[in-house]
Formats: structure tokens, C-alpha cells, sequence
């Protein structure tokens, strides 16, 4: 990613183009693909963005939008840095919205485990550069006074967060994308072929040969990429959300000993978790919350924020995809062939530095060697782990 970030409007004759002269197809349109699209489109290359729907039509359409740097992994810490600065450089009145806002997580008394899991995490993170602070209930509630405190063992905060609207970030690097020379397809959806590298328009025998191909088209990338030959270890994951009428500032909270995380919306507030560690379909997921998902979930958030009387105004499910070894594919996956995918509900947030990440290797620079697609076989028999937990991913 350049030190300074170029105007979204500015096309990409402006820049140096090491990308000229290269067809990269990209499938997905969400908050990576998007990005990916938009970073390869202002760099020269010969772009085509897909999506089988509208762009943020799937899960970065139904994303949380929390933002935030506190990990305990040097890695996802660098990353998740790296993406907050961007979405900060982006964003804007005729762009999207990015609030900054404190991010807090904590363990309540009686959870022995996970209170030591908060300390050792705070920790880490202060080893990695990350400005991340420990703190009791009393300092907790003096700084945070919306939040109950009198049942915390311990918590940490960190800085360095935010949120936004995922649909509108979405939107607007894909209107970036166009802007700087890409073509959007949407309500296209392709197969993707390799040997050489090429995608199929669904219905049509046309193909269409480039450079590269990118599959950043998240639940849906299995699929994608079993059908050109070239099997990938992943499974998508039914999580839920809810948001509420309420008058609510901050922080953004993650209580872990009841698993649910809250952050502030326009329209009050908006609350989640709700995983389903199972495999589903992505064509076939029940998209609404389940019924009881709603009220279950306005009780443990009214316990946190006592001060609230939550009026439930939507509730839905969407998707996200897990790995063997909870790190996400992101990279060369057979020649030509990329993808970018298994980010463990954690992809939006760090999508500005995955999209510009896995640009750069496209055009020839380096991957990210933790993420290699190709250091799994494909057929790995493995248990889905809910995204957040207390170890390296918070």
C-alpha cells in the first residue's frame, strides 16, 4: 500500500503502472474482491471484477463493520494496522463512513480461564506494537460508564478501532474499481478454469483467457475453485446479528465469557455472534436469525448495558469460512489461479490490506507465506472453530 493514499476519483493513468498489459479476472465482489480490484485496476492491469449479484450481495453485505487492531499474532496485528489506516485514508463524506471508537474485551469473575487469556493477550499485543491496555471493573467503569462493570474480572481495550458501513466501503472501491479502469459485472456469475487461466460467463461456451484469475467470492469460493479442479480446505459458517433501537456511544464490546459482541449504528446498536459451527451450503442457508436468536441475545446485551431497553428493528444471518488452522487462503492456488478466502468472520476488517496484499502478489511481488492457499491439500478433514476466540484472533 502507497504511504499516501491516492484520491478514490483519480484514474489510474496518475500512477506508476506496473500492472499494464496484464488481464486479471476477479470473482466476488465483496469488501476483498472489490479492494483487490480496485489496487490492480490503479496499478495498469486489464481488469474485470464479477459477481453472480449486486457487489456486497453476499457476506460483506451483512458484515459487522467492526474494526480493530487488537491481536495477539504479529501477523493478523499487522494486517488489521494496516487496515485501519486505510479505511481512515479512504474514508470520508462522499466516500464512506469510518467512526472512530474504542474497542474493549472482556472476562467476567468466575472465568478463571478466560481472564487469564485477556491478560496474556494484552500482552502480546504490547509486544507487537499494538497500544493495548489492561484494565479492573472500577477503571472500566469509570472510563465506559454505559458499560456494567461489577462482574468483570478483567478487560482490555485497545485504541486503534472503528466501524463502518461494510456495504458502502464495498460500493465505493468498486466504484473506485470502475474508475480507474476496471469493468463490473455484476449479476454474472462465471466458472473458473485453469491451464491456462480463464473464467465462463454461466450459460454461455464462451472463454475468456487472462493473466490471472482471482477468487475472492467468499462461502462461495469452494465451489468456485472445486469446479476448475483445484480443491481448497475451507467451510462456511452460519453466524448472526441483530440491530436495535437504543442510544448507545461506546465502546464496541466483546463480552467472552457470553459470547456476544456489541458496537454502536446509526440506528442504535448493532449485536452479534450467534455461530453455528457447521458446514452449510451457501445457496441453501436460512438468511433470517432464528427465532429465538433475537430475544436470547437483547437479554445478555441488556446485562452488559443495563441502562438500554432494546427495541429489536432487524435480525439476520450470514455467512463466514473457516480453515484447518484458522488462517485464511490468501494467495497463488495453482498457476494463474488465486484466491482469497477462510478468514474466520474476519475478512472485512481487514480487507483494505488483504485486497492490497494479494494485488501486489498478482502483479508479481511477494505473498504472505502464513497464508499460502497451497499448504493444505484440499481434502483435510477438520472441525469449524468459531472466529473469535480468545488466542491470536480477538
Amino acid at each position: 500500500m502507497d504511504e499516501s493514499e491516492p484520491e478514490l476519483a483519480v484514474g489510474a493513468d496518475a500512477f506508476h503502472q506496473p500492472g499494464a498489459g496484464l488481464e486479471v479476472a476477479v470473482v466476488g465482489a465483496g469488501a476483498v474482491g472489490a479492494t483487490a480490484a480496485y489496487d490492480l485496476a490503479r496499478q495498469g492491469a486489464d481488469v474485470t471484477l464479477y459477481d453472480r449479484g449486486p457487489v456486497a450481495s453476499a457476506s460483506s453485505g451483512r458484515a459487522a463493520g467492526v474494526c480493530y487492531d487488537a491481536y495477539a499474532d504479529r501477523l493478523d496485528a499487522e494486517l488489521a494496522g494496516d487496515a485501519i489506516e486505510r479505511f481512515r485514508a479512504l474514508s470520508g463524506d462522499d466516500t464512506f463512513p469510518f467512526v472512530e471508537c474504542p474497542y474493549v474485551w472482556l472476562a467476567r469473575e468466575g472465568d478463571d480461564e478466560r481472564a487469564d487469556a485477556v491478560r496474556e493477550a494484552v500482552s502480546r499485543m504490547q509486544d507487537n506494537g499494538v497500544v493495548a491496555l489492561e484494565m479492573d471493573a472500577d477503571d472500566l467503569g469509570e472510563r465506559f460508564p454505559a458499560l456494567r462493570t461489577d462482574d468483570v474480572a478483567v478487560a482490555g481495550i485497545a485504541g486503534a478501532a472503528g466501524y463502518t458501513d461494510p456495504a458502502r466501503y464495498t460500493a465505493c472501491l468498486a466504484a473506485a474499481a470502475t474508475g480507474a479502469g476496471a469493468t463490473l459485472e455484476t449479476h454474472t456469475p462465471v466458472a473458473v478454469r485453469t491451464d491456462p487461466p480463464r473464467v465462463v460467463v454461466e450459460g454461455s461456451t464462451d472463454e475468456r483467457e487472462v493473466d490471472a484469475v482471482l477468487v475472492a467470492a467468499g462461502a462461495h469460493s469452494k465451489q468456485l475453485c472445486a469446479a476448475a479442479g483445484v480443491p481448497i480446505s475451507m467451510k462456511p459458517y452460519r453466524v448472526q446479528a441483530l440491530v436495535a433501537a437504543a442510544a448507545y456511544p461506546e465502546p464496541m464490546c466483546w463480552d467472552a465469557s457470553a459470547d456476544f459482541y456489541v458496537r454502536p449504528h446509526p440506528e442504535g446498536l448493532l449485536a452479534g455472534n450467534g455461530t453455528e459451527e457447521r458446514e452449510v451450503d451457501p445457496d441453501e442457508y436460512e438468511r433470517e436469525a432464528n427465532p429465538d436468536f433475537a430475544d436470547g441475545l437483547a437479554a445478555r446485551v441488556e446485562h452488559r448495558l443495563p441502562g438500554l431497553d432494546l427495541e429489536v428493528a432487524s435480525a439476520w444471518a450470514g455467512l463466514c469460512t473457516a480453515t484447518p488452522d484458522g488462517n485464511p487462503l490468501v494467495g497463488e492456488l495453482a498457476e494463474g489461479l488465486y484466491v482469497a478466502t477462510g478468514f474466520q468472520g474476519h475478512g472485512f476488517m481487514r480487507a483494505p490490506a488483504i485486497g492490497d496484499r494479494i494485488a501486489a502478489q498478482v502483479l508479481g511481488g511477494d505473498g504472505i507465506d502464513t497464508f499460502d492457499p497451497t499448504r493444505f491439500s484440499g481434502d483435510e478433514a477438520f472441525e469449524i472453530r468459531e472466529g473469535m476466540r480468545l488466542d491470536e484472533r480477538l
